[in-house]
């Protein structure tokens, strides 16, 4: 982070308390206020990341959505350790930007000490056999300094991160613009310099190096412009390729990141400010670049943010927000097993969204379409309109249903992936979830907005729709199922003059899909009779003319 000092320091506790006390507007849950993250590090069932802040605020998720403040600081009651004052003087407990790693047996915490504007800086070292505070194990010992700098030093020490290569080799990356970014390779089990030599990587306005390895090559990760400005923001992140671990690092155009290099890989983009201070974390073969941002959407208060890192075909790194395909897809919920119904079938303006059970219609098939920084708009195969909260509300207890899509709010909802590769999605109208409510599984119930608890009624998986569905026929005009509900000796199909003239095909099935009546009825048939025994229950009535198809909801009782 690197560049607060007291008075910034002071404004970032601000930004972060509000954080804490107002509803939040990002898709990531609970209280993700975070500068300056660590690179995510796993603990059993929990992730952690470690963050600048007083005695170093720390924070823990289950499942990579849902984010929880850690009961204490590492270092409690600011009672750091005290050679740090001996190396940087006026020094205070505010700690920026540290980096947490497993080797050995137990998680190595690097943090950096400083001031504003200064050069004279430290990073020191913090090793603990377990993240958990609730372990009667849990203590955090320090191992004092590992490298350190003053006014004359060829490069600030701070902004440490770790890089553990393949070949068991460990190197620290750090530094910022007073002088660029340094590497030093480490001892690997004292996690202390190995040797005084160190490596210029970048230079400019740089600050929060971080190395990774993909295939043959190492990759770093730089921040430039200027950080700690909430919305004012200038940093972005960005990356060079080198086939050493010491460089020297190149960016697409060959420029070096030695001479004011590196390719664009992070930026600026909608309430999404300023992101930086890179890491990665990989489970499951998904990739995690985790940075932080400050919210356009919430006076610049800086958050953590959790994006999707891919690699392309020439081996360099694509990140985006974006964790769904634009696509047509039937959308599952995790504890009931029903998928997204626009209930009635009709395709129909303020028709209810609810659970229902797949039966391979249209109306249970939604079509994603991307709109940028992990929002999108989703709408229905059967007319096309989109998912929309009722009366545009935030409210808890608020319910989808259907509506022309203007790009409201309440008609964008925001993604995020869980850990289990379910998705969360949030209505970009406040940030409260869809859900199930009461964890229904029973067909029929309409789909709401609630805080989001984790619960498997709150997470949802995508399956693809095939091709072949995605060119569904267009929506026949005019049709009138009755009475309502139906006999149990059948119904009236009644087709209105916008209906069009041809062969009429009427078919009934039950919500499971299997076909219990097909019929076929003349040309200037507009009232159809249709004799069918159904017992009670519910079913889709498909009626087909023209080349024009309406699929519609009874209720038999």
């Amino acid at each position: 982070m690197r560049r607060l000092g007291s008075g910034c320091g002071l404004i970032l506790l601000v930004l972060l308390l509000t954080l804490l006390a107002r509803p939040q507007a990002q898709a990531l849950q609970g209280f993700p206020g975070a500068h300056d993250p660590s690179t995510i590090v796993k603990e059993g069932n929990k992730y952690w990341i470690f963050t600048t802040g007083r005695g170093i605020y720390n924070m823990y998720s289950t499942d990579l959505v849902n984010w929880t403040p850690s009961p204490r600081a590492v270092f409690v009651n600011n009672a750091y350790p005290s050679w740090i004052n001996t190396k940087v003087p006026n020094f205070q407990g505010d700690f920026w930007a540290p980096e947490c790693v497993f080797m050995n047996g137990k998680y190595y915490l690097y943090y950096s000490c400083s001031t504003f504007g200064s050069k004279v800086s430290a990073i020191g070292l913090a090793t603990n056999v377990t993240l958990d505070p609730t372990s009667p194990n849990y203590r955090w010992e320090d191992q004092g300094e590992v490298v350190s700098s003053n006014a004359s030093s060829s490069a600030n020490a701070i902004d440490p991160a770790i890089f553990q290569d393949t070949n068991g080799d460990v190197w620290l990356t750090y530094g910022s613009f007073f002088g660029g970014l340094r590497s030093l390779q480490l001892n690997a089990t004292t996690g202390k310099p190995l040797n005084s030599t160190s490596y210029a990587l970048a230079n400019g306005d740089v600050e929060a190096a971080f190395l990774t390895k993909q295939g043959s090559f190492y990759y770093l990760f730089i921040n430039r412009g200027s950080c700690c400005n909430g919305i004012n923001s200038t940093y972005h992140i960005r990356v060079g390729r080198a086939s050493s671990p010491t460089g020297p690092f190149l960016d697409q155009n060959g420029t070096s990141l030695n001479s004011n290099g590196g390719t664009l890989v992070l930026g600026s983009a909608g309430r999404f400010i300023g992101p930086g201070h890179a890491g990665i974390f990989t489970e499951g073969g998904v990739n995690y670049f985790s940075h932080h941002y400050y919210d356009g959407e919430e006076n610049g208060a800086p958050k953590l943010g959790l994006a999707r890192l891919t690699w392309n075909a020439a081996g360099w790194p694509v990140v985006s927000r974006d964790w769904v395909a634009a696509g047509r897809y039937e959308i599952k919920n995790q504890n009931s097993n029903l998928i997204w119904d626009a209930w009635g079938c009709t395709g129909a303006a303020g028709q209810m969204i609810a659970q229902g059970t797949p039966a391979g219609l249209d109306c249970q098939r939604w079509d994603f379409t991307a709109l940028g920084n992990g929002e999108y708009k989703i709408t229905n195969a059967l007319g096309g309109l989109a998912a929309n909260v009722a009366g545009c509300s935030a409210a808890a207890g608020a319910k989808l249903q259907l509506a022309a899509y203007t790009g409201a709010t309440c008609q964008r909802f925001r993604i995020d992936r869980a850990n289990d590769g379910t998705l969360v999605l949030a209505s970009a109208n406040g940030n409260r979830v869809v859900e199930v409510p009461n964890a229904a599984t029973t067909a029929g119930q309409q789909l709401g907005l609630w805080d989001y608890n984790g619960c498997p009624c709150q997470r949802w998986s995508l399956t693809a729709v095939s091709g072949t569905l995605a060119t569904a026929k267009r929506q026949l005009p005019g049709v009138a199922v009755y009475p309502v509900p139906a006999s149990r000796t059948g119904f009236t199909v009644e087709l209105s003059a916008s209906s069009g003239t041809g062969t009429t095909q009427v078919s009934v099935a039950d919500v499971a899909g299997r076909r219990l009546y097909q019929g076929s009825f003349g040309s200037q048939q507009q009232v159809l009779q249709v004799a069918v025994a159904l017992p009670a229950g519910l079913y889709v009535v498909q009626v087909e003319r023209g080349g024009h198809v309406s699929t519609q909801k009874i209720t038999v009782q």
